[in-house]
Protein backbone atom coordinates (compact mmCIF):
# COMPACT_ATOMS: atom_id res chain seq x y z
CA UNK A 1 0.00 0.00 0.00
CA UNK A 2 1.14 3.52 -0.76
CA UNK A 3 0.28 6.64 1.19
CA UNK A 4 0.60 9.97 -0.58
CA UNK A 5 0.87 13.45 0.91
CA UNK A 6 0.87 16.55 -1.27
CA UNK A 7 2.32 19.93 -0.35
CA UNK A 8 3.32 23.19 -1.97
CA UNK A 9 -0.05 24.62 -2.89
CA UNK A 10 -0.98 28.21 -2.21
CA UNK A 11 -2.03 31.54 -3.65
CA UNK A 12 -0.09 32.91 -6.60
CA UNK A 13 -0.64 35.66 -9.14
CA UNK A 14 -1.30 34.87 -12.75
CA UNK A 15 1.97 34.36 -14.59
CA UNK A 16 3.68 33.07 -11.47
CA UNK A 17 5.06 29.66 -10.57
CA UNK A 18 4.57 26.98 -7.93
CA UNK A 19 6.11 23.60 -7.31
CA UNK A 20 3.92 20.89 -5.86
CA UNK A 21 5.48 17.97 -4.06
CA UNK A 22 4.08 14.55 -3.27
CA UNK A 23 5.73 12.38 -0.64
CA UNK A 24 5.06 8.66 -0.90
CA UNK A 25 5.42 6.04 1.80
CA UNK A 26 6.43 2.44 1.22
CA UNK A 27 9.41 0.63 -0.27
CA UNK A 28 7.85 0.04 -3.68
CA UNK A 29 7.37 3.63 -4.83
CA UNK A 30 9.56 3.14 -7.87
CA UNK A 31 7.25 0.41 -9.17
CA UNK A 32 4.30 2.79 -9.56
CA UNK A 33 3.32 5.16 -12.33
CA UNK A 34 2.64 8.53 -10.71
CA UNK A 35 0.10 11.06 -11.82
CA UNK A 36 -1.23 14.49 -10.99
CA UNK A 37 -4.91 15.36 -11.32
CA UNK A 38 -6.89 18.46 -10.42
CA UNK A 39 -10.45 19.33 -9.58
CA UNK A 40 -11.94 22.80 -9.76
CA UNK A 41 -15.18 23.70 -7.95
CA UNK A 42 -18.18 22.30 -9.77
CA UNK A 43 -16.05 20.37 -12.23
CA UNK A 44 -14.93 16.78 -12.59
CA UNK A 45 -11.46 15.66 -11.65
CA UNK A 46 -9.19 15.99 -14.66
CA UNK A 47 -5.85 14.58 -15.72
CA UNK A 48 -2.83 16.89 -15.55
CA UNK A 49 0.28 14.74 -16.04
CA UNK A 50 1.80 11.34 -15.42
CA UNK A 51 5.31 9.95 -15.24
CA UNK A 52 6.31 6.34 -15.66
CA UNK A 53 8.45 4.38 -13.26
CA UNK A 54 11.91 5.31 -14.48
CA UNK A 55 10.93 8.91 -15.18
CA UNK A 56 11.80 8.54 -18.82
CA UNK A 57 8.26 8.81 -20.10
CA UNK A 58 5.81 11.58 -19.33
CA UNK A 59 2.52 12.86 -20.69
CA UNK A 60 0.55 16.04 -20.16
CA UNK A 61 -2.91 17.40 -20.68
CA UNK A 62 -3.00 19.81 -23.60
CA UNK A 63 -4.07 22.60 -21.25
CA UNK A 64 -0.78 22.44 -19.31
CA UNK A 65 1.68 21.25 -21.95
CA UNK A 66 4.67 23.56 -22.13
CA UNK A 67 3.86 25.16 -18.76
CA UNK A 68 3.96 22.24 -16.30
CA UNK A 69 6.69 19.67 -15.75
CA UNK A 70 6.32 16.43 -13.82
CA UNK A 71 9.35 14.73 -12.33
CA UNK A 72 10.18 12.10 -9.75
CA UNK A 73 13.01 11.14 -7.42
CA UNK A 74 12.75 7.44 -6.70
CA UNK A 75 15.54 7.59 -4.12
CA UNK A 76 13.49 10.06 -2.08
CA UNK A 77 10.02 8.63 -2.83
CA UNK A 78 8.98 11.99 -4.22
CA UNK A 79 7.09 13.24 -7.26
CA UNK A 80 6.90 16.89 -8.25
CA UNK A 81 4.83 19.15 -10.44
CA UNK A 82 6.55 22.36 -11.48
CA UNK A 83 3.92 24.82 -12.65
CA UNK A 84 4.83 27.97 -14.53
CA UNK A 85 2.94 30.70 -16.37
CA UNK A 86 -0.03 29.97 -14.16
CA UNK A 87 -3.48 31.07 -15.24
CA UNK A 88 -6.69 31.67 -13.31
CA UNK A 89 -8.12 28.52 -14.88
CA UNK A 90 -5.39 26.46 -13.18
CA UNK A 91 -7.12 27.13 -9.86
CA UNK A 92 -8.09 23.76 -8.38
CA UNK A 93 -7.30 21.19 -5.77
CA UNK A 94 -4.36 19.17 -7.07
CA UNK A 95 -4.07 15.47 -6.29
CA UNK A 96 -1.16 13.09 -6.51
CA UNK A 97 -1.99 9.48 -7.43
CA UNK A 98 -0.23 6.14 -7.90
CA UNK A 99 -1.03 3.43 -10.44
CA UNK A 100 0.31 -0.04 -11.00
CA UNK A 101 2.26 -0.41 -14.27
CA UNK A 102 -0.27 -2.56 -16.13
CA UNK A 103 -1.63 -0.11 -18.69
CA UNK A 104 -0.52 1.64 -21.83
CA UNK A 105 -2.21 4.91 -20.91
CA UNK A 106 -2.61 6.67 -17.59
CA UNK A 107 -4.84 9.63 -18.37
CA UNK A 108 -7.87 8.09 -16.72
CA UNK A 109 -8.41 8.51 -13.01
CA UNK A 110 -9.65 4.92 -12.83
CA UNK A 111 -6.11 3.68 -13.50
CA UNK A 112 -4.96 4.94 -10.11
CA UNK A 113 -5.27 2.95 -6.92
CA UNK A 114 -3.88 5.41 -4.39
CA UNK A 115 -4.63 9.09 -3.91
CA UNK A 116 -3.41 11.89 -1.71
CA UNK A 117 -5.66 14.30 0.14
CA UNK A 118 -5.02 17.16 -2.27
CA UNK A 119 -3.47 20.61 -2.06
CA UNK A 120 -5.21 23.84 -3.05
CA UNK A 121 -3.75 26.02 -5.79
CA UNK A 122 -5.35 29.41 -6.29
CA UNK A 123 -4.25 31.69 -9.12
CA UNK A 124 -5.41 35.28 -8.90
CA UNK A 125 -5.91 37.23 -12.10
Amino acid sequence: QVQLVESGGGLVQAGGSLRLSCAASGPTFSSYVMGWFRQAPGKEREFVAFIKRSGGSTDYADSVKGRFTISRDNAKNMVYLQMSSLKAEDTAVYYCAAAEPYYSDYRGANRYMYWGQGTQVTVSS
